[in-house]
């Protein structure tokens, strides 16, 4: 019995050492990815500044669209203009992540999969869904993130919210967990295109349903609830962490659930993604 210690320590040593390695090697070239593509974005700054100004212009509209809401109501179910701005706020954080490496899902069919840059990918010794998802960004969606970080400070200060260090980690847990929703939803989606080659995809109809996230889910039926929270839970994603944040209570309390349906969606949208990589076939052009 005490023999077989010696030799399982080394192994289970080896194996930890090894994911260590992986994880090493993949967050390199993460970077490496990152500064090339972010050296020839910048290079061409006229095409970069009016990206940003457009993406910048359209979060404003967004917000503008609250601001004149509230002209005509001074709450909204029960919410005050500063609590829906700061659930707003939040809501463009990790949808700013999802954006910034969201682009070559929308394009994978017509790029990777009709124009056939998929076999490229697959000859690399490196995850399939490592490089279709860091080979490109958008950058100028990181005004997104900063955004939504405005909108939250100045909510918070209009609404006497103190940012203690356990709120910064709720705030930094949470909206990881909504990121990794988006971008698994999306994944989701993006892998269609292994059995139905479309240039346009099916991400223009769930793309709109992000929309209604961004204000509180007690404005909408129970159908429509169970709908975000649930099916495509955009609304569980930002909602239920934006009410935990402000301190407030819901009934029921789905804020627990936030980091499960985000790890059950990963490991789906992965699954599926493996499966339509095994049951790929080249285009052969």
């Amino acid at each position: 019995m005490n023999s077989s210690m010696p030799t399982s320590a080394p192994a289970e040593e080896r194996a930890g050492f090894g994911i260590l390695t992986a994880a090493k090697r993949h967050l390199l070239l993460l970077l490496d990815y990152f500064a090339q593509y972010a050296k020839v974005r910048v290079s061409y700054r006229g095409d970069f500044f009016i990206s940003l100004a457009t993406s910048f212009a359209a979060t404003v509209f967004g917000i503008g669209f609250v601001v004149i809401l509230f002209q005509k109501a001074t709450q909204l179910a029960g919410w005050r203009f500063e609590e829906v701005l700061f659930l707003y706020g939040f809501t463009l954080i990790p949808y700013g992540i999802f954006n910034v490496i969201s682009l070559n899902l929308y394009d994978f069919g017509n790029n990777y999969i009709i124009e056939g840059k998929f076999d490229r990918v697959l000859l690399r010794p490196v995850s399939s869904l490592f490089q279709v998802l860091f080979e490109a960004f958008r950058i100028e969606s990181l005004q997104e993130v900063a955004t939504g970080v405005f909108c939250m400070w100045w909510a918070s200060r209009r609404l006497g919210l103190a940012w203690t260090p356990a709120r910064f980690s709720m705030l930094a847990f949470f909206g990881v967990c909504a990121a990794v929703i988006y971008v698994s939803i999306f994944l989701l989606l993006s892998t269609v295109s292994f059995w139905f080659e479309d240039r346009i995809g099916v991400h223009p109809p769930v793309w709109n349903v992000i929309a209604f996230g961004r204000y509180p889910l007690s404005i909408y039926s129970g159908v429509v609830q169970f709908f975000l929270c649930w099916i495509i839970p955009f609304g569980l994603a930002s909602f239920y962490p934006s009410v935990r944040l402000l301190g407030r209570t819901v009934t029921p309390e789905y804020a627990p659930f936030v980091p499960v349906v985000a790890l059950v969606f990963l490991a789906l949208a992965i699954s599926v993604w493996n499966f339509g990589t095994r049951h790929y076939a080249s285009t052969g052009s």
